[in-house]
C-alpha cells in the first residue's frame, strides 16, 4: 500500500486496487465479520475514510509483530 493515502473518501474498488484482493466481495466479506477497516455509507455506497483505513493497517501490522 502507498504511504500517501488519497485525500477524498475510499471506495470498496479502492481498497481493491490497494490490497490487491481478488474482488470487491472480499471488501463486504470484511464489513460482514467486522474485520476490515472501519467503513460508512452515503446513500447506498460504501465509503471508508482514509485515516481510518490507515489505523486498520497499523493496527495489522501491530497484531503481526
Amino acid at each position: 500500500m502507498a504511504s500517501e493515502l488519497p485525500n477524498r473518501f475510499l471506495t470498496p474498488g479502492d481498497l481493491v486496487e490497494m490490497f490487491e484482493l481478488p474482488s470487491v466481495e472480499t471488501v463486504y466479506q470484511w464489513r460482514r465479520k467486522r474485520t476490515g477497516p472501519r467503513g460508512f455509507r452515503v446513500g447506498r455506497h460504501l465509503r471508508f475514510d482514509p485515516t481510518d483505513v490507515r489505523a486498520w493497517v497499523d493496527s495489522r501490522i501491530g497484531e503481526a509483530a
